[in-house]
């Protein structure tokens, strides 16, 4: 990058639980969602089973890797890019926002702040690069002209269009749900101190900042071999540390990527 520092050449993803590496994946894309399922399944393939519990942060929660969640039996606990500014204390979500909007289920149409309904007038689809489809319903208000409320939340030509991912938000508010539970909060406090402390040990304890080769085969060949030899000298730690404590460690069950 000429000031001294390497570019990332693989984006390396690894799952933990007490501090231990269970699973890793290497990918050649620098966007995390994308990696979420399969490092899932690679975690299958080594172990045949998906683990009881997944906790990531913002940065893995997509309507896809929910529903891949949701159908593998795995209780995710994964936060969405809004959770954390929906939890401050003074938080007001903004009351002309889609999702502030009043939903009638049976009629299939929101009603705006001046009590207009806006019908559905069609759908809209994406592809991520993995080709799932995402699909999104698109709601029109009957007539914004002369609104007196229309500077205030819309301000382009015509009636007001909105779309709305209802899958996305009902995976949301299942994860919202499972996130401020008590058993969420113990979830997110323990996750910046179990994957993020490895990366924390790899790199500045054990001064393992790149790898030593070139190409994906030979990259995981040599990631394989540290993590190895990294829970060996957690194993042989905390063994140390029950002997003179005259106690055990148990396994969680929960999976942190």
């Amino acid at each position: 990058m000429n000031n001294g520092q390497t570019k990332p050449g693989y984006n390396l993803q690894i799952g933990t639980e007490n501090q231990f590496i269970l699973d890793f994946g290497l990918f050649q894309t620098p966007s995390d969602p994308l990696t979420m399922i399969p490092f899932f399944n690679s975690f299958f393939d080594r172990y045949s089973k998906h683990p009881q519990t997944g906790v990531a942060d913002a940065g893995y929660g997509s309507e896809e890797n929910y529903r891949f969640m949701e159908e593998a039996g795995i209780d995710a606990y994964v936060k969405y890019n809004r959770f954390h500014r929906e939890q401050r204390m003074h938080y007001v979500p903004d009351s002309f926002s889609a999702q502030a909007l009043y939903y009638n289920t049976d009629g299939d149409y929101y009603v705006c702040p001046m009590g207009q309904h806006m019908e559905r007038i069609g759908t809209t689809r994406t592809k991520t690069k993995s080709g799932y489809i995402s699909k999104s319903s698109r709601y029109k208000a009957r007539r914004c002209e002369g609104c007196p409320l229309r500077g205030s939340y819309f301000k382009a030509k015509g009636d007001r269009i909105i779309e709305v991912n209802h899958p996305l938000a009902e995976y949301r508010r299942k994860a919202r749900e499972r996130l401020t539970s008590e058993e969420g909060i113990e979830h997110r406090g323990r996750r910046c101190i179990e994957p993020e402390a490895v990366f924390g040990q790899m790199k500045y304890d054990m001064g393992y900042k790149r790898f030593r080769h070139f190409g994906l085969d030979k990259v995981k060949m040599d990631f394989a071999f540290f993590a190895i030899a990294f829970n060996l000298k957690k194993m042989c730690s905390k063994i140390a540390k029950a002997a003179k404590n005259g106690g055990n460690t148990t396994d969680s069950g929960v999976f942190y990527v």
